[in-house]
């Protein structure tokens, strides 16, 4: 998920790519096996995603927004709903009952907060945020996707600077674990 552009157009490009995701898994079958693969890849984006817009896109958020605090309080409790989902989903296989209980919850969370974003948030700051500014924030947020987290921590910090800090360590044990374990992958 490293695209190119301003942090909007960015942005928008992975709310794409997920959505693309859940297609593939609206579209097996109940307990295919390749539901969990994609179930996962979308954590993983999902949180690589999120990871960057809490780092760099809500702090500018506050800064440049009239009303910014509770735009990007809102969005964070967003987050928080979706990671606390993807850790339940976690340990759930896709032949598990639970499973498509907690992806359609996932999913249903995602698309009103994209729809959110899309709708109410990323107009007001293009508005209210010099072209310079955002394209910086573009060159921020890949570079946080990078080395973010591919696994949801609900517990870890969602505000500056501690995330800024927490998140490379989490990142490169979560890719480890990743690699080790062939997470992600489908047939």
């Amino acid at each position: 998920m490293a695209h190119g552009g301003n942090v909007i157009d960015e942005l928008t490009t992975d709310h794409r790519e997920v959505e693309e995701i859940f297609g593939k898994i609206e579209a097996l079958a109940p307990g295919d096996k390749n539901r969990k693969a994609y179930a996962d890849q979308a954590t993983m984006e999902l949180v690589r995603h999120s990871v960057a817009e809490e780092a760099y896109l809500y702090p500018a958020v506050r800064e440049h927004i009239a009303g910014g605090d509770a735009l990007a309080d809102k969005e964070l409790e967003d987050h928080a709903k979706a990671e606390q989902i993807m850790k339940d989903l976690e340990g759930v296989e896709a032949e598990d009952a639970e499973f498509d209980r907690l992806v359609g919850a996932l999913m249903s969370e995602i698309r009103a907060h994209v729809t959110d974003e899309e709708q109410n948030l990323f107009p007001k700051l293009r508005a209210a945020c010099p072209a310079d500014a955002l394209n910086d924030l573009g060159d921020k947020v890949r570079q946080a996707k990078k080395i973010a987290p591919t696994r949801p921590h609900p517990a870890a910090p969602d505000k500056p600077p501690v995330n800024k800090l927490l998140a490379p360590g989490a990142g490169l044990v979560d890719r480890l674990r990743d690699a080790l374990t062939g997470r992600g992958k489908t047939d």
